[in-house]
């Protein structure tokens, strides 16, 4: 598996939602109701991302632990 390769785009997808986070932040025409509910997707979704980024990396090493044995 590539992991720079992944990672890179992981990072790069998670760059383009804190640029969704920045103008809905920076909206204000936006009710602090609004933002929050606006504001739920991005996060989950960062967190999401995040999440399988760290699981991609552990089954690799496991992987190779294992191919080692």
């Amino acid at each position: 598996m590539n992991i720079p390769f992944i990672e890179e785009k992981l990072n790069e997808i998670i760059k383009e939602l804190e640029i969704e986070v920045m103008e809905v932040l920076m909206d204000e025409s936006l009710d602090k109701k609004q933002t929050n509910l606006r504001m739920k997707p991005l996060t989950s979704t960062k967190k999401i991302l995040t999440n399988a980024l760290d699981s991609i990396k552990m089954v690799d090493r496991l992987g190779r632990e294992e191919l080692e044995k």
